[in-house]
Formats: structure tokens, sequence, C-alpha cells
């Protein structure tokens, strides 16, 4: 397995509609469109820059992922996903490679990818995202 590409950055906000406006109206990104994915507890607002893009993450729910985040540490960056050209080989190889997958099997994410993400204790604390789109 080889990741490809860096697929996006994920930031955990609190209020979605204000932090669009700094990445916006600051940094001059544009957004490209705004989901819920109701499974995870989530609400996304993708903001493409170059071939990578930053995913703005607030939470739906006060028990969702999100804000547990934040409750944890504060908004700021939660993840970081790379792009894979097969998650399925992607899970097993990690696996094989004695690394800790908090999914076992891809589910759906946000744009329509298959994900997967890693174990931040198998990853010096990094919560590592595997990405396919169908592009």
């Amino acid at each position: 397995m080889k990741a490809l590409k860096v697929d996006h950055i994920g930031i955990a906000v609190s209020n979605l509609d204000e932090a669009v406006k700094v990445y916006t109206e600051v940094l001059g990104l544009e957004l490209a469109g705004t989901e819920v994915v109701e499974e995870q507890k989530v609400r996304v607002a993708f903001l493409p820059v170059g071939d990578t893009e930053v995913e703005l993450l607030e939470s739906t729910s006060p028990d969702g992922p999100i804000a547990k985040f934040i409750e944890k540490n504060g908004e700021g960056i939660q993840h970081i996903a790379f792009r894979v050209d097969n998650i399925e080989e992607a899970i097993e190889a990690m696996k094989e490679k004695g690394l800790r997958m908090i999914d076992e099997s891809p589910r759906y994410g946000a744009g329509g990818a298959k994900i997967a993400f890693m174990h931040p204790k198998s990853t010096g604390r990094v919560l590592i995202e595997l990405s396919e789109r169908n592009e």
C-alpha cells in the first residue's frame, strides 16, 4: 500500500459557519459545499486548496466524535487523510504491519469516500484516515 496524496486535513470547529468565513474571507478559499454525515454526527464544509482540501468538521450532537474531540483538545486539527487506491487492501496492509485500526472495514465518509481510521496509539498520536474516492 502506498499513500497517493494528502486527501484532506480535518479540522474540528465549534461553529462551522464562523469557521468557513475565516477560510473564505481571510484565506481566499472557496466553499465547495457542505454535507451532514449522520452516522458520524458531523456537518462538514469542503474547501479545496490545490489538489487537496480542508474539511471543517462541526459536531451535530454533544456525544459525537468531533464534540468529544473539542471537549478534550479544543478546536483544531483532528485528523489527516491520505488517499489510497484500494481501501480494503490498505486496511489489510496496515494490519499486517501491526498497526491498530479503528475501522476493520471501510465505512462511508464525507464526499462519498470510503474511509477507515488508524488508531492514534499506532501512529504517534496522530489520527490518520485512509480514504478511497472514485474520481
